[in-house]
């Protein structure tokens, strides 16, 4: 099913790429509301005008490899409201972010592959005003760009992870990132998760360290609306492994009324009832950890719903033969790649008088047309609601690209820009370049 990438990777090779699991993780406690931090909006003309303020953005854009062309700017785009604010309040603007995974080993191989250097192009279109390219983060070319810079300028630094003291989190180069800067802005809440130079170091060498409006909104939907959500409360869990999701089952358990559970991971659910699941994606040994989840969700008095139906394929393709069988008729050598109508309307129905809603993980393989109903089904669902004064979250990298798929994200109270990010989040983790921010 749709996050079914072990499955995928074993029945065809690297069918559809680019899609991002979350790591399994340890229980951590439930979702909490954190101190509030200080925000740019709370920053005036006063206090910008003429400041050098490094902002940490998320510009990981997906990027044709044949062509270099990027794909999909939704991220530039989200960056652009907390540049804009800092250059019509006459900041000088140090912007910088990393682009794939650089070996951080030999420059020249990692420029022709991850420069940010396509991102500036665009982000200069999406922001109405020129953008300088920096062919370096640190150093002389930073120190020059500065010294040319007007006030409500912008310069779009070089991939901070062509440097390997990025991701170790290395303190001198944290303090040369920062040398320049008056003040910190991280408006990365995709990278937020990780403790690296550029996200959590650099606020040890600045006076200031702020959040940018990308962010801020990130924390308060997911961070605040799920904390203190309005009732009836529902999240909807997808992805192929039971294991990459259960502390987020176990977190939404302390605050949900229901959870819905699709992707790959519910046929792990129905084996543990003892149910034949033909040859559709399993965790074996996580049989006994679904059984837990139901005994969990029972005794919490939160309904654990499951689908009903599933559409079933013989071969993992688009151009497979299916059929849409109930949960208890799966078939050996037939594999469950969706859920089924009957499930939709199920779903649909439990869905109906949510007041909160948080969807992660997709409900099938939504990338081949055959397999796309039961996701893009989701989708609409919580695109009708939010008019009816329903808060619906979409978080995670493939829910997000259904919502996209499905043409809603406008439709919806907050599409998260963060995968991993906001996983953990949802886990109740605290973020390292969310907690090195300075406190109101």
């Amino acid at each position: 099913m749709s996050a079914m990438m072990m499955q995928r990777n074993n029945l065809m090779a690297q069918q559809v790429a680019g899609r991002r699991f979350a790591r399994p993780s340890l229980r951590r406690a439930p979702v909490s509301v954190k101190a509030a931090k200080v925000s740019v909006g709370d920053m005036g003309k006063a206090d910008l005008e003429g400041k050098v303020v490094l902002v940490r953005s998320d510009l990981n854009v997906p990027m044709d490899k044949a062509s270099g062309a990027i794909t999909d700017d939704t991220r530039i785009r989200a960056a652009c409201p907390t540049l804009k604010y800092l250059s019509d309040n006459g900041a000088k603007i140090l912007l910088t972010s990393h682009l794939g995974r650089p070996k951080g080993e030999n420059r020249e191989e990692d420029k022709k592959k991850f420069s940010l250097a396509p991102v500036a192009t665009r982000l200069e279109e999406r922001l109405g005003k020129k953008v300088v390219f920096v062919e370096d983060c640190i150093g002389e070319p930073v120190d020059k760009a500065v010294a040319a810079m007007a006030n409500g300028e912008v310069a779009l630094l070089e991939n901070v992870r062509f440097y390997k003291q990025e991701e170790k989190n290395d303190s001198e180069f944290a303090k040369q990132l920062a040398s320049k800067a008056d003040m910190y802005v991280n408006d990365a809440f995709g990278t937020a998760h990780r403790a690296h130079a550029s996200t959590e170091g650099v606020t040890k060498h600045v006076s200031k360290s702020l959040s940018g409006f990308l962010l801020q909104k990130e924390l308060d939907y997911l961070d605040g609306a799920v904390a203190n959500p309005a009732k009836p409360f529902v999240a909807i869990v997808g992805g192929s492994k039971v294991s990459t999701k259960i502390t987020v089952v176990e977190s939404l358990m302390e605050k949900a009324q229901k959870i819905i559970i699709g992707g790959g991971m519910i046929f792990t659910f129905f084996k543990a009832r003892g149910l034949n699941v033909g040859s559709s994606l399993v965790e074996d040994d996580k049989l006994d950890l679904a059984k837990k989840l139901e005994a969990m969700a029972k005794e919490k008095g939160v309904e654990l719903l499951l689908p009903t139906d599933v559409v079933m394929a013989d071969k993992f393709a688009p151009d497979a033969n299916t059929k849409v069988v109930s949960i208890n008729n799966m078939e050996e050598g037939w594999m469950g790649l969706d859920i089924g109508p009957d499930s939709i309307k199920f779903f649909q129905d439990a869905l109906a008088d949510a007041k909160t809603v948080v969807w992660n993980g997709p409900m099938g393989v939504f990338e081949m047309p055959a397999f796309a109903k039961g996701t893009l089904g989701v989708a609409q669902t919580l695109a009708g609601l939010t008019p009816k004064g329903c808060t619906t979250i979409v978080g995670g990298g493939d829910s997000v690209a259904a919502a996209e798929q499905a043409g809603i994200t406008e439709s919806i109270s907050h599409v998260s820009t963060g995968g991993g990010a906001s996983l953990e989040l949802l886990e109740g983790k605290v973020l390292p370049g969310v907690a090195a921010l300075n406190e109101k």
